[in-house]
């Protein structure tokens, strides 16, 4: 094995509008086919586009959590006009408009907003999710057609095998017991291949789900290139999952919302203003002592100013909207830590079983293989001149069988890592770092 060698980083840029889900970069290996299935379930995966639209319908909200409230308008008749000096009033017109006390508006923006980028960062979690059960079912799916793959080469090599049997049989040099062994471990082979094609279908349909495609439609065989190498620093990776992580990144932006929410608890105490405007229609006289001296301004109609504010009477009830927002501040607290917790975690979980998965690789390629393939051909080389028994054939062809199809299952759980590396941290893991 090659030395591992570092790899650049590349801190995924957010998404710029609510629907743009495909603006965050993702690490492919170069895997042209990879980034397209990736792109098509970001473009089409139910719950990525709810996530999104969650986070639209959010952002709407910020221009109305600002706003002044309706104003009111109130019209008044009179049943028995109420006489005045000019003349009886006959109707009246009032608009009142009722003023959040300073700060109140600006924080239940500011509230709004937060809450966006908090579905902002749920809908980015959204799509790493996605991406990560791409990566997984597309590496799955390498592992099954490789298995199905050695297989199928293992089923051609024991048929050779009985082909060999039988002519020995024929000349009297071999037994027949020999030659039903090998066609029972050709039948055994046979089942594992459908069992793994069984996988296949279910993987397959697991991945047209995340495609939003139809579940029969049919995915090509998926072939692996060389494996990255990754040089793990732990330190490094920790500080960008608990920067870049959306679960953290969310958590943190929940904090803030915890201190607004503290703000506003804390501004009822402070009244409301109500500035208000009135009209009054007034009908000229017509009794007998306004027609005959009519006073000056008869008739003429009144307007009025109105200021009011509503008095913050019940401040037990505010104390205990206070206690309630510091009390979802402190959760919110706790909630954060969490976050950063699971990064870590996850990041050390995930880092020992990248480092233990290499080491495994290692064995296998440089060591358990080899040795498999050669034990393999001394026994073929036995068996062609009768030192040797179909039993001892059949183990040494078992172990070499095994030995691959275990290389193959590594190789398909390093990749897997990778992706569960990348949706811990929230960034691309590896971005380019090849043998």
């Amino acid at each position: 094995m090659k030395a591992p060698r570092t790899f650049a980083w590349l801190v995924p840029c957010l998404v710029g509008t609510s629907l743009d889900v495909a603006a965050v970069d993702y690490a492919t290996l170069d895997d042209a086919r990879l980034k397209t299935l990736i792109e098509e379930a970001l473009e089409r995966n139910p719950e990525v586009q709810a996530a999104a639209w969650h986070e639209t319908a959010a952002r709407e909200r910020i221009p109305t959590a600002g706003a002044l409230p309706d104003p009111t308008l109130q019209l008044t008749g009179f049943v028995q006009s109420p006489q005045t000096r000019v003349g009886p009033q006959v109707s009246g017109v009032a608009v009142n408009q009722r003023l959040p006390w300073l700060g109140k508006r600006t924080d239940r923006a500011e509230a709004t907003s937060v809450r966006a980028e908090i579905e902002r960062e749920v809908a980015a979690a959204r799509r790493a999710d996605v991406v990560r059960q791409v990566k997984v079912a597309y590496y799955e799916l390498a592992y099954l057609d490789r298995a199905l793959a050695i297989t199928g080469e293992e089923r051609e090599l024991l048929e050779h095998y009985e082909s060999l049997a039988r002519a020995r049989y024929s000349q009297g040099v071999g037994l027949q017991q020999a030659v039903v062994k090998l066609q029972a471990e050709i039948t055994r082979v046979l089942t594992r291949r459908l069992e793994l094609t069984r996988l296949r279908i279910d993987m397959e349909s697991t991945l047209n789900a995340l495609r939003d495609r139809p579940a029969d439609a049919g995915v090509p065989d998926v072939k692996l290139g060389e494996l990255p190498r990754v040089a793990l620093d732990q330190d490094r990776i920790l500080a960008i999952g608990r920067t870049n992580a959306p679960e953290v990144k969310a958590a943190a932006l929940a904090v803030d919302h915890g201190e607004v929410g503290v703000r506003l608890a804390e501004r009822r105490y402070w009244p409301d203003l109500v500035l208000g405007a009135t009209w009054g229609q007034i009908r000229a006289r017509d009794d007998q002592p306004g027609r005959s001296n009519p006073p000056p301004d008869n008739g003429k109609d009144t307007l009025g100013l109105t200021l009011g504010i509503n008095i913050p009477l019940h401040r037990r009830s505010y104390d205990a909207g206070v206690r309630e927002a510091v009390a979802r501040r402190s959760a919110t607290q706790e909630s954060h830590r969490l976050a950063l917790n699971g990064v870590d975690q996850a990041v050390r979980s995930t880092g020992f079983a990248m480092t233990t998965i290499e080491a495994q690789i290692a064995l296998f390629e440089n060591a358990l293989v080899p040795q498999a393939e050669q034990a393999l051909r001394a026994t073929e080389e036995a068996y062609a001149t009768g030192t040797t028994g179909v039993l001892d054939l059949l183990d040494s062809e078992e172990v070499l069988l095994d030995v691959r199809l275990g290389l193959a299952r590594l190789e398909a759980d390093y990749l897997q890592a990778l992706a569960d590396m990348e949706r811990a941290i929230g960034a691309p893991f590896p971005l380019r770092s090849h043998k």
